[in-house]
């Protein structure tokens, strides 16, 4: 299984964001133009990226589709994409763009069975199940409502029920710049078969070595690169070593 870094470019009002903890109104970066923030990353050597529309999560629509619609037809990557996806219509829209694979997160947790009817109908390969987790329990609706229910128990289910990959993101660490908690990643990791994607806290390239050391399929970065605290070229050249 090959490794993949992800710069991530998070959508909010138009803008490419990154906040503390998924919470809005923590801005630690807000960029005008998010197709050249992408393009940044694609000039420092990134061949996948992490598209996710915060509005959409939160108030359950796509709201910044147009945005997304230019990144992923401008620059020819693999993609991953998350943010107000409710519907098997919103997914079908979404891989028909070009995109690689769809993110589900509230939509997955409601009905398990859509990620069966959506795996046999674009491949499980392109179905994506976000796991987000803070203080342990996996939440939903753009992480402002606690389900009460463990990423393992989850993990499980999706992966019985045809998903391809997990994204899996810790919360409690997410935005913070402190590093990464690796030890929810890894149970999470050896309690499933399908690829696990790691987000949260990604701040430095000892981070990105040791998520792929744990044998996650990938690390997503978001609010250390816009910061300059982690390199995307040298974290690729790392990975390259």
């Amino acid at each position: 299984m090959t490794f993949a870094f992800f710069p991530a470019v998070d959508l909010r009002g138009g803008k490419c964001v990154q906040l503390v903890g998924g919470v809005p109104g923590t801005e630690v970066v807000a960029l005008d133009n998010p197709l050249a923030q992408a393009e940044r990353w694609v000039a420092e050597g990134t061949d996948h990226l992490h598209i996710i529309d915060l509005d959409g999560a939160i108030l359950g629509k796509r709201v910044n589709a147009p945005i997304l619609s230019r990144i992923v037809k401008k620059l020819d990557l693999y993609t991953q994409v998350g943010g107000g996806i409710r519907t098997e219509e919103d997914v079908s829209t979404i891989l028909d763009l070009g995109v690689d694979r769809a993110i589900l997160g509230t939509a997955a947790l409601k009905d398990p069975e859509m990620v069966s009817r959506l795996a046999d109908r674009h491949g499980s390969e392109r179905i994506m199940v976000a796991l987000d987790v803070k203080r342990g329990s996996v939440t939903t609706e753009g992480w402002q409502k606690t389900l009460g229910k463990k990423a393992v128990e989850l993990g499980k289910l999706f992966e019985e029920k045809g998903a391809g990959s997990i994204l899996f993101t810790n919360i409690d660490v997410e935005g913070r710049q402190k590093g990464i908690d690796l030890e929810p990643t890894r149970a999470l990791v050896q309690a499933v078969k399908i690829p696990v994607v790691a987000a949260g806290g990604v701040t430095s390239i000892e981070d990105v070595l040791a998520l792929r050391d744990a044998e996650t399929a990938g690390a997503v970065a978001g609010t250390a690169i816009y910061t300059g605290k982690l390199s995307v070229r040298q974290t690729l050249a790392a990975l390259r070593k």
